[in-house]
């Protein structure tokens, strides 16, 4: 009964809109209090789930972030991409797809990405003659890319979860980031061909050269985040404290956008986001532990042992289970709840915990891109100024394209774990 109560107050929560962190506590509280467990658990296990040192890592990257985003980088970043592909039919598309490519390198999380560089790059495709739907699915659908290349916030979460090394899940997600980039262009660009979007003029590799420069600031970070991990010359989370001062004098110093009086700003915003996301990890660790005591994540991988054992089968499973959740729930959320029985299930039929990790991660990031609970849809068709139904037809052939490239990640382990093992003794 407590079970049925736990799913009834969580399914109502996400019905009503409530926010998932939210909906999480009320319904781990629910239980707790039917099953007459002490109140105190709940305080003891949303402080057991946050305290992990690598999760510090997470506030800075996100102050990196925006001290970039405010330093000047977006626009940087916008034109070294247009004058790599502005010229082709569709190029402010492929400009898009690009830019989400080189920025989620440096923000680590999708919002950030869809809501910065959409806030640039939706209204000047509509300027251009580009259709709003697509100006905004183009955007929500390529910003699925930055937690994949490395930094990674969803990344680091799995690492706290599995113990398996932030520096090798970073590096597990460089090549399926590329691919998604590079199958989102070639998508793209078919269907601008189709449709005759408009394309620009070829601006000559001196404009080429000079946006590198602008951007290659920007860029560098990227490398030295990466390095410092590898190296062990830093942990996670002193790397991220390095990247916000190395945001903080490239902004201020060399790019000289970023004012002092900006500061407290920017650090106000990145608390906020970084608390939401840390209180998000409490909740979800009271409602992971419930879960776990009442054998659920064994009954799942018992229930899918005895449809089938075959490695390739569970793969598909797997699929489908993180897909479906990944629609209705929050990835962070989703990572926390379902992570580590799905590993289990995944290392009980021969899938390596690193693979399995990076598809995994990969899934959930498709999720913030299918309704009803697409995070990245709400934020762009906002940004767009139109309804969400257009932005959800516009989409449907990049989360096709998505899918490819997840069953291609799942089905070749190599994708994920060549470069890992090539760069990490």
């Amino acid at each position: 009964m407590g079970v049925a109560i736990l799913f009834g107050v969580f399914i109502t929560g996400l019905v009503l809109g409530i926010p998932i962190a939210i909906t999480l506590g009320l319904s781990s509280l629910a239980y707790i209090l039917f099953t007459g467990l002490p109140p105190v658990v709940m305080p003891q296990k949303i402080y057991a789930g946050m305290d992990v040192f690598v999760l510090l890592s997470i506030p800075g990257f996100i102050l990196a972030g925006n001290l970039m985003n405010r330093g000047g980088i977006t626009s940087r970043i916008i034109r070294f991409a247009n004058a790599l592909v502005g010229w082709v039919r569709g190029g402010l598309g492929l400009t898009n797809i690009g830019a989400s490519m080189l920025f989620g390198g440096i923000t680590g999380t999708a919002v950030a990405d869809a809501a910065s560089i959409g806030g640039v790059m939706i209204p000047g495709m509509k300027k251009a003659g580009y259709p709003s739907g697509f100006s905004a699915a183009v955007t929500a659908a390529s910003s699925t890319v930055g937690p994949i290349i490395p930094p990674s916030v969803p990344m680091i979460i799995v690492g706290a979860l599995s113990g398996i090394s932030v520096g090798q899940m970073f590096l597990a997600g460089a090549v399926p980031g590329v691919l998604m980039g590079v199958a989102m262009m070639v998508t793209a660009y078919f269907i601008s061909v189709r449709k005759g979007f408009p394309k620009q003029s070829w601006q000559g590799f001196g404009e080429v050269v000079k946006s590198f420069g602008g951007a290659v600031w920007a860029l560098a970070m990227t490398f030295f985040i990466v390095y410092g991990l590898l190296s062990g010359f830093s942990t996670p989370t002193e790397t991220a404290i390095v990247a916000s001062i190395y945001a903080f004098v490239v902004g201020a110093f060399v790019y000289k956008e970023l004012p002092i009086r900006a500061l407290p700003g920017i650090l106000v915003d990145s608390a906020v986001s970084a608390a939401g996301i840390l209180i998000l990890v409490g909740f979800a660790n009271v409602f992971g532990w419930i879960l776990v005591s009442e054998h659920i994540p064994q009954s799942i991988a018992k229930g899918v042992l005895s449809i089938t054992d075959n490695k390739y089968l569970v793969i598909l499973l797997i699929n489908v289970i993180l897909l479906f959740v990944g629609m209705f729930m929050e990835t962070i959320a989703a990572l926390i709840i379902l992570f580590v029985p799905l590993l289990s299930l995944a290392t009980a039929v021969g899938i390596e915990p690193l693979h399995f990790a990076t598809f995994a991660v990969l899934n959930l990031m498709i999720g913030l891109t299918t309704p009803p609970v697409g995070v990245c849809l709400f934020v762009c068709s906002n940004i767009a100024r139109i309804p969400l139904q257009p932005v959800v037809l516009a989409i449907l052939p990049f989360l096709l394209t998505n899918i490819v490239v997840l069953l291609a990640v799942s089905y070749i382990p190599s994708l994920a774990t060549w470069l890992p093992s090539v760069l990490t003794p």
